[in-house]
């Protein structure tokens, strides 16, 4: 690289956060006429302090449980996660990530997984196995949008 190049990089990170959602998850149509979610989540950092994660979901399902929470609710989200940095009102600068939501985990989810561990036949629509794409790879979230209502 020459010196009158600049090269700029941006660290990815693949990883899991949970937190509670701040404020309700946006749809939007991007140029392209194809839908994506946005949403935010305030994560609890190791120093007491908080992390806003700003989320944004491309995938139908992940989409679809993110619409689904409400201010508040307790979400556990795994994707690819870029580090950035923020300035709050007193000029003091902030972490905080952005993140390509490919799996979103709710307490639903948790309650789900234990009765089929568990044997408990609770709901006859789950056998404990992830629900899947058509290419048959896993996509960690639910087969109907009422699922995480329940």
């Amino acid at each position: 690289m020459r010196a009158s190049q600049t090269q700029t990089r941006t660290t990815v990170i693949d990883g899991l956060i949970a937190g509670k959602l701040y404020g309700v998850p946006i749809q939007k149509t991007g140029a392209n006429g194809k839908p994506y979610v946005l949403a935010k989540v305030r994560a609890a950092a190791g120093d007491g302090e908080s992390l806003f994660v700003n989320v944004i979901a491309f995938d139908g399902d992940t989409q679809t449980a993110l619409l689904a929470l409400e201010d508040g609710d307790s979400v556990s989200l795994s994707g690819v996660l870029t580090p950035k940095v923020w300035t709050d009102k007193n000029g003091d600068t902030r972490p905080a990530l952005d993140m390509v939501a490919h799996v979103v985990l709710t307490a639903y989810h948790v309650k789900r997984k234990r009765q089929a561990v568990q044997g408990d036949g609770g709901d006859k629509r789950d056998d404990g196995k992830q629900a899947a794409h058509a290419n048959g790879k896993g996509c960690g979230v639910f087969d109907r949008p009422d699922d995480i209502l329940s």
